[in-house]
């Protein structure tokens, strides 16, 4: 857009809310997030806890986009999503799934902090057993160095992964990791999400040949418009994924994924079974395994129910203020 709103402006028009968890996600067990009325309708802004303002700012930019300018026209009126799996031992994992309506695709999430490879394998073997059809992706969330990320995906070929996501940092490490799969023939497509939407320059990794598809996120990619033209740019299959977002964040990336001209593969969007409570009473919830285009509003009661203490709000405001800073600098 080609004007921020000031600072009071978006103060006056935020809510910041703390919402409860069914499971561990990222080692929490509630995500806060600021959220907005605007012209335009509601926008997120939730970047993660520890993110400063030069990552964060992107976030907000997303956030502004949807309250303050709101969508391009979509091209389809659904979108298709995997289930998400988090790091859970084999015997949580039917409970788990049983929260999704429908499990075409499940993305599987690998290389936890405390566990080991065995219990990887185990975890997407259960799967495997339980969906026999299923499209199984992994996601390391960069969690491997380069013979951690092969000593697994050898250990995983055998499942027929559709991708294993961003198996270890850096965008040379994914490279290296891609090159050594192919050599070895283990038929198993690489994936960046981190190396797209955490690089300054995020079409550095498609010139490094170092992805075969890359996962693109409204927020941190600093809005629907700005991702649909990383993707254009990028010229490789896009999957549109969410940052454990409440249902408005996910109403951001389902507008992403509804605009793209082509959408090859199921979308991480899903992420609304993860929580216990939202901020509207009509969650932006799957069904029979697509999200279907709509409006989304916070809820004025749910807002109340999940809203944090001063101390919290005092915090996200100093967090905001410096956002915008960032956004005013750049724009300058």
């Amino acid at each position: 857009m080609n004007q921020l709103p000031d600072l009071d402006e978006l103060i006056d028009a935020s809510h910041v809310v703390s919402l409860p968890m069914t499971v561990q996600f990222r080692g929490v067990r509630h995500r806060e997030a600021m959220l907005f009325e605007g012209p335009a309708g509601w926008g997120e802004f939730s970047p993660f806890l520890e993110y400063g303002a030069p990552e964060a700012s992107s976030w907000l930019r997303s956030a502004i986009e949807a309250a303050w300018e709101g969508y391009p026209e979509p091209v389809r009126g659904s979108v298709p999503v995997n289930a998400t799996l988090p790091a859970v031992g084999p015997e949580r994992v039917q409970a788990v799934l049983a929260s999704y309506d429908a499990t075409h695709t499940i993305k599987v999430k690998v290389a936890e902090k405390g566990q080991d490879l065995a219990q990887d394998v185990a975890r997407v073997a259960e799967v495997r057993r339980l969906l026999p059809e299923a499209a199984i992706r992994i996601d390391a969330n960069a969690g491997w160095d380069h013979e951690a990320a092969m000593e697994a995906l050898e250990a995983l070929a055998g499942f027929s992964l559709q991708y294993a996501e961003q198996p270890v940092p850096g965008i040379a490490g994914l490279a290296r990791v891609r090159a050594e799969v192919q050599r070895r023939g283990l038929g198993i497509l690489i994936a960046a999400d981190e190396s797209v939407r955490k690089e300054s320059d995020p079409l550095a990794v498609a010139r490094a040949g170092a992805a075969d598809l890359i996962v693109i996120k409204a927020q941190p990619l600093g809005g629907v418009r700005r991702a649909i033209d990383i993707v254009r740019d990028a010229g490789l299959p896009a999957v549109v994924s969410s940052a454990l977002d409440t249902s408005i964040g996910l109403r951001q990336g389902a507008a992403l994924a509804a605009a793209l001209p082509e959408l090859p593969y199921a979308c991480g969007l899903a992420t609304g079974s993860l929580f216990s409570s939202d901020i509207t009473t009509d969650r932006f919830i799957a069904v029979n395994g697509s999200l279907q285009l709509r409006d989304i509003a916070a809820d004025p009661q749910l807002l109340r129910r999940h809203a944090v203490g001063t101390e919290r709000r005092t915090w996200w405001r100093q967090r905001l203020a410096g956002c915008l800073e960032e956004l005013q600098r750049s724009a300058d």
